[in-house]
C-alpha cells in the first residue's frame, strides 16, 4: 500500500479583479502549504521592525512580499534600489533605474522549515518576472556574520561575483552601515541621527560582504562588470548548528 502523500502543484496566484482585456494578474505563486505573495508595504514593513535583525526598513523598497505557510504568514521578501539607486550602471553597464532590483530586506521565522529561505527566494523571482517584467537583473548581498557565504542564494540559482569588505556600526543592539555616518544625505535621518549621537559607544565591524546577482534572462549577463566566480564554501565552523 502506497502511503507517499499527494504532490500539491505550485501555480501562480492571480488576481480576483480583472483587469484591461480581461487578463488577471499575478499576485504571487505557490500553493496553500508554502506561497509568496504580494502584501501591503504598511503590513511588510511593520513585520520587518519587529522581526528583522536591523530592526529598520528600507523606505525605497517598491516590491513587498509575504512568505505564508497553511495561510500563516512567516516570512517578509521587500525589494527596491540599491542604497545608491543609480550605482546599477557601475554593476552591469547600460543598466536604466528601472531595469534592477536589490533584496533590500528578508526575514523567515524560525517555524519555516530548512531550505525555505531558498525557496521563497525562488518564488519571488517568478512572481518579479510577471509583475515588473523590465527588471533584468537581481541583486543581493550576503556577509559572513553566519558564516554561510551566501548558501541560500546559490540554492536559488544566484550567480557569484565577488566579495569586498564592508564596514558596519553595531549600537545598542542595532546595526548600520558605514555610509549612514559618512554619506551627508542620511545624516538627518532618524538612524543617522541615532549613530552619531552615539558613535563614541557604537562597535565597528568590518565584514565581507558577496554579492550575488540573479539574470533574468541569460543574454543579460553579458554586460556584467564583476566576473561570475565558483562559489564560496561555507564556514560551518563559525555558525551555531540550527543556523547551519
Amino acid at each position: 500500500m502506497d502511503n507517499a502523500k499527494p504532490v500539491v502543484p505550485v501555480n501562480f496566484v492571480y488576481s480576483t479583479q480583472n483587469e484591461l482585456f480581461g487578463e488577471k494578474s499575478v499576485t504571487g505563486f505557490g500553493n496553500f502549504s508554502f506561497s509568496v505573495n504580494e502584501v501591503d508595504r504598511v503590513l511588510a514593513n511593520e513585520i520587518i521592525r519587529e522581526n528583522h535583525y536591523s530592526k529598520k526598513i528600507v523606505n525605497t523598497a517598491s516590491v513587498h512580499l509575504s512568505v505564508s505557510m497553511d495561510g500563516q504568514i512567516v516570512g517578509i521578501l521587500q525589494f527596491g534600489v540599491a542604497m545608491n539607486p543609480r550605482s546599477c550602471g557601475s554593476v552591469v553597464s547600460g543598466t536604466n533605474i528601472d531595469e534592477y532590483l536589490e533584496l533590500n530586506r528578508m526575514w523567515l521565522d524560525d517555524i519555516a522549515p530548512r531550505n525555505s529561505e531558498s525557496k521563497a527566494i525562488s518564488y519571488a523571482v517568478k512572481i518579479i518576472r510577471k509583475i515588473r517584467p523590465r527588471v533584468k537583473w537581481i541583486q543581493s548581498f550576503s556577509d559572513e556574520r553566519c558564516g554561510l557565504f551566501g548558501t541560500v542564494y546559490q540554492a536559488a540559482g544566484f550567480s557569484f561575483h565577488g566579495e569586498h569588505i564592508g564596514r558596519f556600526w553595531e549600537l545598542d543592539g542595532e546595526w548600520f552601515h558605514d555610509q549612514i555616518r559618512t554619506n551627508s544625505k542620511h545624516f538627518n535621518t532618524p538612524a543617522g541621527r541615532r549613530l552619531r549621537a552615539g558613535i563614541d559607544r557604537a562597535i565597528s565591524h568590518k565584514l565581507r560582504q558577496f554579492r550575488y546577482i540573479k539574470f533574468m534572462k541569460p543574454r543579460f549577463a553579458k554586460n556584467c562588470l564583476y566576473p561570475s566566480l565558483p562559489y564560496p564554501k561555507p564556514d560551518y565552523a563559525a555558525c551555531p548548528e540550527d543556523e547551519c
